[in-house]
């Protein structure tokens, strides 16, 4: 589908690749981003998170409601097997943007 470049508040940049919601992963680690797509290039975040086992998350997530009530028809995957590298990546990109259902 297409590729999107996400920046975190250090200025690092991360590529992700976007995805219809309804696409099946395999069980593999990845940082995921819960979008609206607004135009062509321009995307809503909606939330923004990882996992270990990309083949049930973000699908059975606790903000499911969440994401429903915001739109969300995208998802945005980055592969990171590493847990504390995909840890470290989600509070940068948090601490850079203001994502709706992450909010507590």
């Amino acid at each position: 589908m297409g590729t999107i470049t996400l920046t975190g508040k250090s200025g690092t940049r991360y590529e992700f690749t976007i995805y219809p919601r309804e696409q099946k992963f395999k069980e593999v680690g990845v940082l995921y981003v819960m979008a609206k797509k607004k135009n062509e290039t321009t995307y809503t975040l909606i939330y923004i998170g990882e996992t270990g086992d990309a083949s049930t998350r973000p699908f059975n997530h606790h903000r499911k409601d969440c994401f429903d009530k915001h739109g969300a028809d995208h998802v945005l995957i980055r592969t990171e097997s590493g847990e504390k590298t995909r840890l470290d990546i989600e509070t940068d990109l948090r601490n850079g943007y203001e994502t709706v259902c992450n909010l507590q």
